[in-house]
């Protein structure tokens, strides 16, 4: 039964959803965006994070967030390690396009059934003090469980932004995507560059699963759910577009929290391609492609 009380809160809570969706989307950005390799393994490292901050949530009752937090520089490293494979063994040789592809669908099950074998098909949460708890403003209530982190994804957004917009190997990476020819030129390496680049988008995966595991408990295989969610917000908003990932983002998440609210859960993915068709085909490149 509508309600204008059901509208505002279905409203906010798809905010709240986008504002997740775009700290899981941001590594895709990142890689796929700005580096044209498509990194379909991407979701499941998020999971892989989500795992790590559990185990550490569990032994020593760490803040998720700050368990995410440090594990970044170890995700980072994981990125580094994983693009020299990939450029040494298909980028340059050319053959990126399909056996790339199928490298990080292989990379995609052995992390999913490595953390099968580690943990089961359990699903596991944390637990913190935000966890559970929501706050009302009129009758609108905020659940603390998707309020933080889209504060947190947010400030995780903006600081990618500042990043590649003010620094210098932000700028390289920007550059990279544009015209390796002219960044060479101009002193700097294009390989280092990426493989710069692809160590920070596999770092945004242990913030990002550390938000998943606060929002919903975990599962070795529910990183599959987000595949094409994450592409779809990336190609949506612009490739290589942070701003644009984040509007896109949004989008989807009121779309989809409106769908669920109104039409059953069921109906929620399918509105948030149907809206990236539509998208597309009035703007290809994107809301916010260049």
């Amino acid at each position: 039964m509508f309600s204008f009380d059901l509208l505002g809160n279905a409203v906010v809570a798809g905010i709240l959803l986008g504002g997740f969706y775009a700290a899981v989307s941001l590594g895709i950005s990142v890689t796929f965006g700005l580096l044209d390799v498509a990194n379909i393994a991407h979701p499941v490292f998020i999971v892989a994070g989500a795992y790590a901050v559990y185990a550490v949530n569990t032994a020593f009752a760490l803040d998720p967030i700050l368990a995410g937090l440090l594990f970044t520089p170890l995700f980072y490293g994981l990125g580094v390690v994983i693009y020299r494979i990939y450029y040494v063994s298909f980028e340059r040789a050319g053959e990126q396009s399909l056996r790339g592809l199928v490298f990080f669908f292989g990379l995609l099950f052995i992390a999913e059934v490595s953390l099968s074998l580690a943990y089961g098909v359990d699903y596991r949460m944390v637990e913190a003090p935000y966890i559970g708890r929501s706050v009302s403003i009129g009758p609108i209530g905020i659940s603390l469980r998707l309020g933080v982190p889209c504060v947190v994804g947010l400030l995780l957004t903006l600081a990618l932004y500042l990043f590649l917009s003010k620094t210098f190997y932000g700028k390289a990476i920007m550059g990279v995507s544009q015209d390796s020819l002219a960044l060479r030129l101009m002193g700097a390496n294009p390989i280092q560059i990426k493989t710069i680049a692809f160590g920070l988008g596999m770092a945004t995966a242990s913030l990002a699963g550390a938000l998943l595991i606060i929002i919903v408990p975990i599962e070795p295989s529910m990183g599959r759910e987000y595949i094409g969610r994450v592409f779809a917000i990336t190609v949506l908003g612009g490739m290589g577009s942070i701003g644009g990932t984040l509007a896109a983002a949004l989008i989807l998440g009121v779309a989809e929290s409106l769908t669920s609210t109104f039409s059953g859960p069921s109906w929620a993915l399918a509105v948030s391609f149907g809206i990236l068709l539509l998208a597309l085909a009035v703007r290809p490149s994107g809301l916010f492609g260049r």
